[in-house]
């Protein structure tokens, strides 16, 4: 559900359409005038940048969008798809308001030389419900098995030294393992081309499902308990943050709402999405979206709390294994100071 390999062109023009459709959805909303006078009241532009393109992680916003929560806070809300792999780039240079990504890419982020101007402000999930999937006929059913074995994935910062941790606490030998980008062919690679794919239970796993394609899942939470941080979590930079803080509680306040709604009404919810992912089954969504509807704020007082432990127990995780060069406070990562009150 992730940087997965994709026709640049394609996705541009994907990325274009969409834009130019939830662009059309705003409305202009009505004040009244001390006289009784209805008048138009400009809604302020913001935009969102995906980390890929819409699915079911995403479902709050597009709820929000659909039910006109953003409209009743007073915004126009834009949800666009990213370049390859660039939205947390594009967020630190005000491309976007708002962005989708995740909690080891925000740390490589703010940890580099160069370090970019985010901050975490909201999980979209409590837990990180993405694990290691083999099919099941070849027998792979811990890291122990990953020896002389062929790994597909995206080439992501932390993505080797999970899969280096995992084997060697499992007593293997992580140079036994062979890597190799994925061409995007999909989970049918795992019975011929390649061995490992790292998945995400509320998409790949329920494709698998619909296929009949029997795989055997490894939750990479159940591994190492440091790898169960926040994935997604929505981003926004450090200048939105210091000049338009109203606004950002606005915008957090009905995604809240959109999520609140997706965890109530899973079916409604996904038919909604279902009208700005058309590419993808009804049922398709309907299965991921029932599966996440309990996942959203699970162990959590609230939709979007994020927890110092969390954080830091994965920047500890990175500093072992090389990732990062040294530890970075949880508080320089996150915020959950824009986030609604708790009820």
């Amino acid at each position: 559900m992730r940087k997965m390999k994709r026709n640049l062109a394609a996705a541009a023009a994907c990325a274009l359409a969409v834009s130019m459709v939830l662009g059309g959805c705003g409305k202009k909303g009505e004040s009244e005038t001390a006289g009784g006078a209805s008048e138009k009241a400009e809604l302020e532009e913001v935009t969102v940048i995906l980390d890929y393109v819409a699915n079911t992680n995403h479902t709050g916003m597009y709820v929000a969008l659909d039910q006109g929560y953003y409209e009743e806070e007073g915004l126009k809300v834009n949800i666009v798809e990213p370049t390859e792999g660039a939205t947390a780039s594009l967020v630190a240079v005000g491309k976007g308001d708002f962005g989708i990504s995740y909690q080891e890419d925000v740390t490589v982020a703010l940890t580099s030389e160069d370090p970019l101007p985010i901050k975490a402000i909201a999980a979209v999930i409590q837990h990180n419900t993405s694990g290691f999937a083999a099919y099941k006929d070849k027998g792979i059913h811990s890291p122990k098995d990953f020896e002389g074995k062929t790994y597909a994935g995206w080439g992501g910062p932390g993505e080797e030294a999970v899969l280096k941790a995992v084997m060697t606490q499992a007593g293997a030998d992580f140079s036994k393992l062979n890597l190799v980008i994925s061409d995007g062919s999909g989970f049918e690679a795992l019975k011929d081309k390649v061995d490992i794919m790292w998945f995400y239970e509320a998409w790949d796993s329920v494709k698998c499902e619909l296929n009949d394609f029997p795989i055997s899942y490894m939750p990479v939470r159940d591994l190492d308990e440091r790898l169960d941080y926040y994935t997604p979590v929505i981003i926004a930079g450090n200048k939105v943050l210091e000049e338009k803080p109203e606004m950002v509680k606005k915008f957090l306040a009905a995604t809240s709402r959109g999520y609140g709604f997706a965890m109530e009404k899973p079916e409604e919810s996904a038919e909604i999405l279902h009208k700005y992912a058309p590419d993808y089954s009804l049922e398709m969504l309907t299965m991921s979206q029932k599966y996440l509807a309990d996942k959203y704020a699970e162990d959590a007082d609230r939709w979007g709390e994020m927890k110092d432990q969390v954080w830091d127990n994965y920047t500890e995780f990175m500093v072992e294994y090389g990732v990062i060069q040294e530890a970075i406070p949880a508080a320089e990562c996150y915020t959950n100071e824009f986030l609604p009150d708790k009820e």
